[in-house]
């Protein structure tokens, strides 16, 4: 224990180091000299591998000024640093605000204050030093305002001289070229608003005219595409040339053309270049092409308009005619079909169902065709094309229920309601014929989704219209028959488009930036060169040419000398730089179709829509995530029940949903030719071959034999440890058993709660399946769940419901059951009530809502408060253990390399071969179980005050699986009797199940007797009637009688996740990539998500930031000191969309914001609209430039954030395809991201790298060996090298080989990746491609190249007369040389993935230069000149065993010399990846790492379950641990895996198992084999 205080100490004073708003000034230099304080600033590195990357956030961090004093000055000297006592305390006062009302659905945070830290001392046991230190803590001040002069000097640097002259140049081009020139004038306001009459048919005859612009209302055509015909060309070559290498051949190609300056021709440079940049745009101009067509289709989708004239019939008809004749047939051919099905081909809106002969005064248009003032027609599921005010709906009263989810994210329904004015006026044809005096006065558009301001008038009367009348373009009509509605904003007006990405720039590779400043340099280097070489050239002029008597009147001009050489050194830059990389690209593409990122339940692969910034996926900093339909399903399940005090768990649906997926997976593959077998079996999905379910009803003995044998496979992602709970098959079991006790009572009141408190609507199908219809997915799964459960909801005629359930005797039986009142949901109420009277007379109110609302409710609210109390305060004391032990584990992680030195000591071990591969793969197997479980849940082992009343309370699970017996100890009918023990163990469930990121709820309901609902019911029906403040009145009324509840229960829903996502998570979080997620749901819904996902760890601090509730500037600041004392394991911070605009109209706000954000682990913005997603992803790209984004959503909501981002991700086939053709990249699931940033991110990345390098070291080899011949022919330009031979040296022999590698390099293993996700910080610290690595790269060919070139002319200087000394042959032993040694490097060397295709390529490379001197030694005639070719590599010098010689000596000194180089830098500078790289090819490693790579998170297995893990168990058992310690060990796992394979509870002891074994200390295969490595 005091080593656990020391380090606490420690690591708090390393933290503060670590951030600019240090705690305690004084306390850096206290406690342990240099050492140890390095020693304290390598304990605090969070899973990071080797040198930490770079924190780009330093930019925004404080500057000096705010850090803390050195020790040796007192505080005396600097009284200004410090500050009162009562101001720290106020600080952290308010610095606690968290998520801690049970009303936001999550027990996130609690107050630390002095007592509890008092009463949790006792477990921590605190030094003399450490309470030493906390003295200190307390004792330390603040000054705030250093932090305020920051803010201010950041602000005056926002405006510096840069800026203002960025925004001169910006003002200008608006003025003269936008508004000037393009005559685009930005739209002033209108006078009044946006004027649309009601006036069927009029605008399609004479469309109406936009006040602002005097001309029509802009079409409703939308294009998502980058380019047009016109712009593309512009701005593609302003795009290419951009890239510095182009510019640079742009201007040599230039001077070649000019007269008497090239030696190398007028053409050699201009027409490649235009090729290479002509393929590149027409690349770029393809993958537009393919978002064109996707726009295309939405464009051309067909709508319903009110059309009695048939002016727009016949529009269509002409479209047609015009070449589009055959699409928009099928399409009308197809809706007509579907009208014809339901019976409403040309009806009247009030006669659905019932056909008639007239003529229908409906059209069928497209959708680009759509004007402000037509009058729509919607039928069930149709997606809306413009935004619309509602004039009718065939919903009950008139109401359309709107799904929203590609607008904000929210899977809830939204009950839109026409205006009472309308609504009876605009319910048939006939009656929209006699309102053309109605008119519509709507706001000028704007990208606000949450507001909405206009007016209808009609007949004189003026009404107000709000959110509620009006639906928005991206929603989607459900469970409404048939809506119509007046359209009022059209294409790029509408809401989700105004919300849109607008001006989408081309994106450009993060690599660029490095490579365009290399590209400068070779460019002075280029300069350099010329200028030696011009100035070598007059040396020689003067020292030897004036006095040469066959070199008279041979001068050269100044300006000839000097840009001849620049043209002879510009392929120092290869101009097929670019045009290689696009070929390699073309082949990543194609590599991207891994089989692993397809999904066979959408038959959906992963599609890359671009390949130019393939690379960017291995750099990612920061990852953006949308939450509904990218992390989760849209799928709400029932879980949990707590009811008389005992918690259950409910996974009977699993199955369902498995077998439904199989049927899915059939039906994209019926001959299973795409399904391949997965030896990595997910944790959340069933094993193959379980029955379907067929019976709704529980009373089925086969249902319950079935669901029992299955097991649950349900766990929780946001906890590593569960209790074992009941399922709700026992919960049925024991009604039935016992129907007359106390629980069994209260447990079929609760059930009955499930199942009428709702407003569900049942639907029979064909087959004879009830399916459900609601407003929210929530009560559809309460309503599922009461049908598992035995209360199946089979009609709601009206005012009255209708329950199938079985009687004591097993016999089904129908009650109905009247409802009097409901009282419906609302956000400030956050309750629902309904009346009902129960088959036996009695009048029942029934009542859910969240737990603090329904609480205060109670007949005994002051007793369940208290008893909220004390709950608190036990979870506030074990949340303090958890960060304790957070911290500890956090402080206590070495460093990686340090950790893997065991890797070394293994292999050095004297043992057996079979010995060392087991001890080997059992090491590594120990070090990422530590990895894994660094972020686990630290406290899960302590549950103190969690005892139950008695102990029979819990019961063996074995018992429950063998006896009859079993259920008269499952629950506690004492327990079932005790208000305050029901109390108190229904909050302690309401916190486990709000730890598991589940959604919560309370049931309750009481009885009133007929004389008090008749006096109630007076009341409240004068409040829905009244006409002044109708909704206060109605919230009041509802107050008198939702009072004095009896407590039912509490249920828990969960908001399925995606296959994979929390794993996916944990994992980009372990690789150094914040995860952000933006959502347009609820707060509530968005922290329990975060939960689910590990976002939020059960330890996390979680702030939130809300306008309405205090200063905000308090607030970030207060955070901030909190944050920065570094004492807090893991951080969240939540934030909603209208603080968010609040802070982005700030400027020192949002200075301090976006300080803050970067230093949080994780944030949550709930409620932000696409716009307000989009800005907080350039935000982060401005505050921290060196960062790289990637945003993945799945709705039109998303596609903002999506193209602002440097990454764009989209997930197809949730909110549909809108994201996902305008995302660089598209993927089926979230857990795919994994495997396309962790393993293919990092292969492009490296690939790309090794590329450019590779391509200036060859070049860079080849052409200095040019210039050093210079020094030999007096600077006059005469090249070493055959013209030809220099023409086709980069195409035929050097191309192919830098091509191989940046195609299919690999250096390590995909499994090996995914298990160390840690490795992915080799891209995002830019380790594969920067200045240092292209100076070590150019050091080496600079030796290589005067290596090459001294041995040659070595040879060459001393050679006989009798052979061959011309300037060809030696010229070609230089190529020759060149060429080997440049294939060698790069096939063999460099190459750590060798296959045939590489060894294909090296020989194909060599052979091609042979067979090329053979070929021009046969095609050139005899001549006489400076290269005698002519036979000359035949019968001049291939025939020389010196020439040979030569060459081999050279190539040899050459591979010696990169060989050494790597050799030394492997062993005395090893890289993380060399390390594995030796891992790898250990035997037994790789099953480890498959394991542990698995997606879907590690399926414990068999050998798990006995104790033991993967790897040669024998021989690590030999050397560990002793026979009867393993088989001790042994039988307590087979006693622990027997618990968890009871039919009615959940299997977990194998997932405790896995997890405590990474323990120290634990009994178990960890702590043997921890002990073991420490002593080795």
């Amino acid at each position: 224990m005091p080593r656990h205080n020391d380090q606490t100490e420690l690591a708090e004073a390393s933290q503060q180091r670590r951030f600019p708003l240090t705690a305690n000034p004084s306390s850096l230099n206290t406690g342990g000299g240099g050492e140890e304080q390095r020693r304290i600033d390598d304990s605090v590195q969070r899973i990071r591998f080797s040198d930490d990357v770079a924190r780009d956030e330093a930019r925004l961090r404080i500057d000096t000024g705010i850090h803390a004093a050195p020790a040796s000055i007192g505080p005396d000297v600097l009284p200004e640093r410090r500050m009162d006592i009562h101001d720290l305390s106020q600080a952290r006062a308010s610095s606690s605000k968290k998520v801690g009302s049970r009303s936001e659905g999550k027990h996130v945070a609690y107050a630390d204050t002095a007592d509890e830290r008092t009463e949790s001392r006792g477990l921590f046991k605190y030094s003399d030093k450490s309470r030493e230190f906390d003295d200190i803590d307390r004792d330390s001040n603040f000054r705030l305002e250093n932090y305020r002069a920051w803010v201010s000097r950041q602000q005056k640097r926002a405006r510096g001289p840069w800026v203002r002259l960025e925004k001169t140049f910006n003002d200008s081009y608006q003025k003269w070229i936008i508004e000037g020139l393009l005559r685009q004038k930005p739209l002033p306001p209108s006078t009044d608003g946006r004027h649309v009459p009601i006036s069927p048919g009029a605008v399609r005859k004479r469309p109406l005219v936009d006040e602002r612009s005097s001309k029509h209302y802009i079409s409703n055509y939308i294009r998502s595409s980058r380019y047009t015909v016109w712009s593309f060309l512009p701005k593609q070559l302003y795009f290419q040339f951009s890239k510095l290498a182009n510019f640079y051949f742009l201007v040599v190609s230039i001077m070649q053309l000019i007269p008497g300056l090239s030696t190398t021709g007028k053409y050699t440079t201009i027409a490649p270049l235009l090729v290479f940049v002509a393929i590149s745009m027409a690349k770029e101009g393809y993958d537009d092409f393919r978002r064109y067509k996707l726009d295309k289709t939405e464009n051309l989708a067909l709508a319903r308009v009110l059309d009695p004239d048939g002016t727009a019939r016949g529009t269509a008809e002409e479209a047609s005619k015009g070449g589009r004749a055959a699409g928009i047939s099928k399409r009308k051919r197809r809706m007509e079909q579907e009208d014809a099905a339901a019976g409403l081909g040309s009806m009247e809106l009030q006669d659905i169902g019932q056909r008639q002969e007239k003529p229908t005064p409906w059209s069928r248009i497209q959708w680009q065709d759509i004007r402000v003032g037509d009058i729509i027609r919607l039928r069930r599921d149709d997606n809306i094309p413009a935004d619309i005010v509602l004039l009718h709906a065939s919903g009950p009263n008139g109401i359309a229920y709107i799904e929203t989810m590609a607008l904000d994210g929210e899977t809830n329904l939204k009950s839109k309601q026409a205006c009472s004015l309308l609504a009876k006026r605009c319910d048939t044809v006939a009656n929209l014929m006699h309102c053309d005096t109605a008119v519509v006065v709507s706001e000028d558009p704007n990208p606000d989704l949450y507001n909405f301001e206009g007016r209808v008038t009609l007949d004189g009367e003026t009404r107000p219209l709000t959110m509620h009348d009006v639906v928005y373009r991206g929603s989607t009509l459900r469970n409404t028959d048939e809506a119509v509605g007046l359209v009022i904003n059209t294409g790029e007006e509408c809401k989700i488009r105004m919300n849109a990405h607008k001006n989408v720039h081309a994106k450009a590779p993060k690599i660029q930036e490095s490579l365009n400043r290399i590209v400068l340099l070779l460019v002075f280097t280029v300069i350099i060169l010329t200028i030696g070489s011009t100035s070598g050239y007059y040396m020689f002029r003067d020292a030897y040419e004036k006095h040469a008597s066959y070199l008279q009147d041979a001068q050269v001009s100044f300006v000839q000398i000097w840009f001849g050489f620049i043209i002879a050194f510009n392929t120092l830059i290869p101009l097929s730089l670019y045009v290689s990389l696009e070929i390699i690209k073309v082949g990543q593409f194609f590599l991207l179709g891994d089989v692993e990122m397809y999904d066979p339940e959408t038959d959906t692969p992963m599609v890359a829509n671009t390949t130019t910034i393939l690379e960017n996926l291995g750099q990612v900093s920061y990852v953006f995530s949308d939450k509904t339909g990218t992390l989760t399903e849209n799928k709400m399940r029932f879980r949990k029940l707590s009811v008389a005090g005992t918690a259950f768990l409910h996974d009977m649906d699993i199955v369902r949903d498995q077998h439904e997926r199989q049927m899915r997976i059939s039906k994209h593959d019926p001959k299973g030719k795409r399904r391949r077998h997965r030896s990595r079996a997910s944790p959340h999905v069933p094993a193959e071959g379980h029955d379907a379910i067929e019976s709704p009803l529980i009373g089925s003995r086969r249902q319950s034999k079935v669901l029992s044998r299955s097991g649950s496979v349900w766990t929780s992602s946001a906890r590593s440890r569960h209790p074992l709970e009941p399922k709700t098959e026992a919960l049925l079991k024991y009604i039935q058993q016992n129907p007359n006790t106390a629980f069994s009572r209260k447990a079929r009141q609760f059930l009955l709660c499930l199942a009428l408190c709702h407003t569900c609507l049942p639907e029979t199908k064909e087959n004879g399946e009830v399916a459900f219809q609601a407003a929210s997915p929530d009560e559809i799964a309460l309503v599922q769940a009461a049908q598992d459960l035995g209360y199946l909801l089979i009609d709601r005629p009206t005012n009255s419901i209708k329950l199938q359930l079985e009687d004591s005797g097993g016999e089904s039986v129908t009650e109905t059951y009247e409802v009097l009142d409901v009282i419906e949901f609302s956000s400030k109420r956050k309750r629902m009530s309904i009346v009902i009277r129960m088959p036996d007379g009695r009048i029942c109110v029934f009542c859910k809502g969240a737990d603090n609302v329904i609480l205060a409710r109670l007949s005994k609210a002051h007793l369940a408060k208290q008893k909220a109390s004390d709950v608190e305060r036990r979870a506030s004391k074990r949340k303090s253990i958890e960060i304790g032990k957070a911290m500890r584990s956090l402080h206590e992680a070495s460093s990686p390399r340090d950790s893997l030195g065991f890797f070394r000591r293994s292999i050095g071990r004297k043992s057996t071969d079979l010995q060392r591969r087991s001890i080997v793969s059992d090491d590594i197997e120990t070090w990422l179980k530590r990895r894994e479980t660094l972020h686990s849940d630290a406290a899960a082992g302590y549950d103190e005050n969690r005892q139950t009343p008695r102990q029979s309370m819990v019961l063996s699970p074995i018992s429950l699986a063998e006896s009859d017996e079993v259920y008269e100890g499952m629950v506690n009918e004492v327990m079932a009797a005790d208000d305050g023990l029901i109390f108190e163990r229904c909050l302690q469930h309401i916190g486990d199940f709000a730890s598991d990121g589940l959604r919560t709820l309370l049931f309750a309901y009481r009885y009133v007797d007929h004389e008090e609902y008749e006096e109630w019911k007076k009341a409240y029906r004068e409040a829905t009637t009244s006409l002044v403040d109708r909704q206060q009145r109605i919230e009041e009324a509802a107050e008198s009688i939702e009072q004095g509840f009896d407590l039912a229960g509490a249920t828990a829903i969960e908001d399925k996740l995606q296959l994979g996502v929390p794993e996916t998570i944990e994992k980009l979080q372990r690789a150094n990539i914040k995860v952000w997620m933006l959502t347009g749901d609820k707060r509530e819904t968005a922290i329990n998500i975060a939960h689910s996902a590990r976002l939020a760890k059960p330890f996390s601090e979680v702030y939130i930031l809300d306008v309405t509730e205090g200063d905000l500037q308090e607030k970030i600041t207060s955070t901030l000191i909190n944050v920065g004392r570094g004492m807090v394991a893991h951080s969240v911070l939540v934030v909603d969309g209208h603080t968010l605009g609040l802070i982005e109209n700030d400027e020192s706000l949002n200075i301090m914001f976006l300080d803050l954000a970067v230093r949080i682990d994780s944030v949550i913005c709930c409620r932000a609209s696409p716009s307000q997603k989009a800005g907080l992803v350039k935000s982060i790209r401005k505050a921290v430039p060196s960062s790289l984004t990637l945003a993945i959503g799945d709705g039109a909501n998303d596609i903002a954030m999506i193209q602002a981002s440097h990454v764009g991700i989209g997930i197809s086939g949730r909110e549909g395809l809108q994201a996902a053709r305008v995302a660089d990249y598209s993927i089926a699931q979230f857990r795919f991201l994994q495997r396309l940033l962790l393993v293919h991110g990092r292969w492009m990345y490296l690939r790309t790298a090794k590329y450019m390098l590779a391509t200036f070291w060859k070049e860079l080899v080849f052409y200095i060996v040019q210039a050093q011949y210079q020094h030999w022919n007096g600077y006059t330009g005469t090249s070493i090298y055959e013209s030809w031979s220099l023409t086709v040296f980069n195409a035929l022999f050097t191309s192919l080989p830098v091509i191989l590698l940046g195609m299919f390099e690999k250096d390590l293993q995909a499994n090996t990746l995914l298990a160390v996700p840690e490795l992915y910080a080799f891209g995002q610290r830019s380790e594969a491609f920067n200045f240092k690595k292209y100076l070590s790269w150019s050091f080496t060919g600079a030796v290589d190249t005067v290596i090459i070139y001294m041995l040659v002319w070595g040879f060459f200087k001393d050679i006989l007369f009798t052979e061959n000394n011309s300037l060809f042959p030696f010229g070609q032993l230089a190529f020759t040389i060149c060429v080997i040694v440049i294939n060698i490097k790069i096939l063999i060397l460099e190459c750590h993935n060798k296959t045939w295709i590489t060894f294909g390529g090296f020989s194909l490379s060599i052979t091609l230069w042979f067979l090329w001197n053979l070929v021009i030694g046969g095609i050139y005639k005899q001549s006489i000149g400076p290269y005698i070719v002519h036979g000359a590599f035949v019968h001049e010098f291939a025939n020389k065993l010196g020439w040979w010689t030569t060459a081999g000596l050279a190539i040899a000194a050459v591979v010696a010399f990169e060989l050494g180089i790597t050799a030394l830098l492997r062993i005395y500078f090893p890289r993380d990846q060399h390390l594995w790289q030796e891992i790898e090819r250990e035997g037994g490693v790789g099953e480890v790492l498959e394991e542990h790579a698995a997606e879907e998170g590690r399926m414990p297995t068999s050998r798990d379950l006995d104790g033991d893990i993967p790897g040669d168990d024998d021989a690590e058992r030999s050397v560990s641990a002793s026979p009867r310690e393993v088989s001790l060990n042994r039988e307590q796992s087979r006693h622990r895996a027997s618990m968890a394979a009871g039919p009615y509870y959940a299997p977990n002891s194998a997932q405790q198992n896995r997890r405590s074994a990474s323990k120290p200390g634990v009994e178990g295969p960890g702590g043997r084999k921890t002990r073991r490595i420490e002593t080795a």
